[in-house]
């Protein structure tokens, strides 16, 4: 707020009596900062929608200036407008409301009013806010296309194949009437979660500990490049643990060993951290991580013991095995 206040003042050079930070940008900045990942705090909803809302206040203004009139009227053609243009943010009928009390002052500005403080100051909360969320860690702006696929295809991702299109989820939020709180692509991510959760569901409550391979091949740190590249083609894995004396050290990717030629390369040189869990984690904890095409496989550790693994083979045998039972029921 501060920031904004001094761009306004800068924007409006010796202007005592002019209208700087409005009340309305108090919720402005509450939906940006706070609750970044709403439609309603977007960037094109603070700008156009307090920008039209003082527009269409002072369109009302021109017709009367009577106060009882021209506040809620002021209001509904604030709504309408943001309604047009998709704009929706809730702190924009405030902006009408103020510009209609503004408007009884002696030095108000008339039509620049919307130009600022409400266009400028709009614009300089989303500025903050998109440097405060990044800063953060928060993605804002947050309505983005999906992540493009893991192997730079245009395919999407394999957990939203077979999930309704883009255009099918837009129509459906329009049908309930929900497009203004809800994006397209955040009901894809809640659905999919569903998804994941509801298959998860017919494993049963099978465990990491129930699913893994026990009996593991393993590499030691020292392990070298001749050595690696015979284990897997003896046992055609995609991934190799490392085992430091049963304690873990990370795991090998066989595409990690192409056109590599220098034979004093090690397993330690190779190894990557990847995500793990522990053998009490779900059947949908799995799916998540095997799911997402960025690990083949994920260790189960037992404190820092390697006690098993879980590969992308596992959860598909395991799936296809209990659709099978399913059909046969």
């Amino acid at each position: 707020m501060l920031v904004c206040d001094l761009i306004l003042w800068l924007a409006s050079p010796g202007g005592a009596g002019l209208f700087l930070l409005i009340a309305p940008f108090g919720a402005s900045a509450f939906l940006v900062f706070v609750v970044p990942n709403s439609p309603l705090a977007q960037p094109w909803s603070v700008l156009a929608g307090n920008t039209l809302a003082a527009l269409a206040a002072l369109a009302v203004l021109e017709v009367t200036t009577d106060p009882l009139i021209a506040a809620p009227a002021a209001v509904a053609m604030a709504i309408l407008s943001m309604a047009a243009t998709r704009a929706f943010h809730p702190p924009a009928g405030a902006v009408a409301l103020a510009t209609v009390i503004a408007a009884q002052s002696a030095g108000f500005p008339g039509l620049s009013f919307a130009l600022s403080p409400v266009l400028t100051g709009s614009a300089a909360l989303v500025a903050a806010g998109i440097l405060w969320n990044r800063a953060t860690g928060r993605v804002y702006p947050f309505r983005q296309p999906p992540a493009p696929s893991p192997h730079g295809t245009a395919d999407p991702a394999p957990d939203r194949r077979l999930g309704l299109a883009p255009a099918e989820l837009a129509h459906l939020l329009d049908r309930l009437r929900m497009s203004p709180n809800i994006g397209v692509e955040d009901l894809a991510r809640v659905l999919t979660a569903a998804e994941t959760e509801a298959a998860a569901h017919h494993l049963g409550h099978l465990t990491a500990a129930g699913i893994m391979s026990r009996d593991l091949v393993t590499a030691s740190p020292g392990d070298r490049l001749p050595d690696l590249a015979e284990t897997f083609r003896a046992h055609r894995f995609k991934t190799l643990p490392v085992s430091d004396h049963g304690r873990y050290a990370g795991l090998v990717d066989q595409s990690a060993l192409l056109g590599l030629t220098d034979p004093s390369t090690t397993a330690a040189d190779l190894a990557r951290p990847v995500a793990t869990l522990p053998p009490s984690a779900t059947a949908a904890e799995l799916m998540d991580l095997l799911a997402d095409g960025h690990q083949q496989a994920v260790p189960i550790l037992d404190g820092p013991h390697l006690a098993g693994l879980v590969t992308r083979s596992d959860l598909i045998a395991l799936l296809s095995a209990r659709l099978r039972d399913g059909w046969t029921a």
